[in-house]
């Protein structure tokens, strides 16, 4: 098996999914499925599972897990760009951000609670996609939306998993990545 190929059994995920009410209707029917508060997270709930089941044999022993918990919000350009301004010092809104529970500067910080019952899911963090933002650049990358969203929320993934891109070669490295990992699992 390839390092990019996911196998049969995937990890158990628990996951916190939710779309803005308050987004424009058109952009939410643009969506799809994606954004539908019920049909999206059963969807949502496969790709990232096959993402994480494709991942598992690159990712090192404190983030290999049987079971993980992570969110997964869609939001409105203001709210991005709030979150952008508290947590980056960036002014203005951005498509996708992602907030690691397993990052290494936050070694000090108290431990995340754990939905009870679940002790053994390891806590990835939080993804938060604008969909205003993502429906303006869709067409730059030549993605429907639906497109677009499954891209932002790989590299989204992919940061919660410890990758980064400070300079070219690490962010052709990661978009390449991302790639894989939507190929890999258009087919299944």
């Amino acid at each position: 098996m390839s390092s990019f190929e996911a196998s049969d059994e995937l990890p158990d995920l628990d996951l916190a999914f939710e779309a803005d009410d308050g987004l424009a209707g058109e952009l939410l029917a643009a969506a799809g499925d994606l954004a539908n508060p019920i049909a999206g997270a059963e969807l949502w709930h496969q790709r990232i599972s096959q993402w994480l089941s494709a991942m598992a044999p690159e990712l090192p022993a404190e983030l290999q897990a049987p079971s993980y918990s992570l969110g997964l919000s869609l939001v409105g350009d203001t709210e991005i760009a709030e979150l952008n301004s508290d947590w980056r010092g960036k002014s203005g809104p951005t498509d996708v951000l992602a907030f690691a529970a397993q990052d290494d500067g936050l070694d000090d910080a108290p431990p995340i609670p754990m939905p009870d019952g679940d002790e053994e899911a390891l806590e990835l963090g939080d993804i938060v996609i604008s969909l205003e933002t993502a429906a303006r650049q869709a067409p730059d990358h030549d993605h429907s939306l639906p497109e677009e969203l499954l891209f932002l929320a790989t590299h989204g993934l992919l940061h919660l998993l410890g990758w980064d891109h400070p300079d070219d070669a690490s962010l052709a490295a990661m978009l390449s990545k991302q790639n894989h990992l939507l190929t890999g699992t258009n087919q299944r």
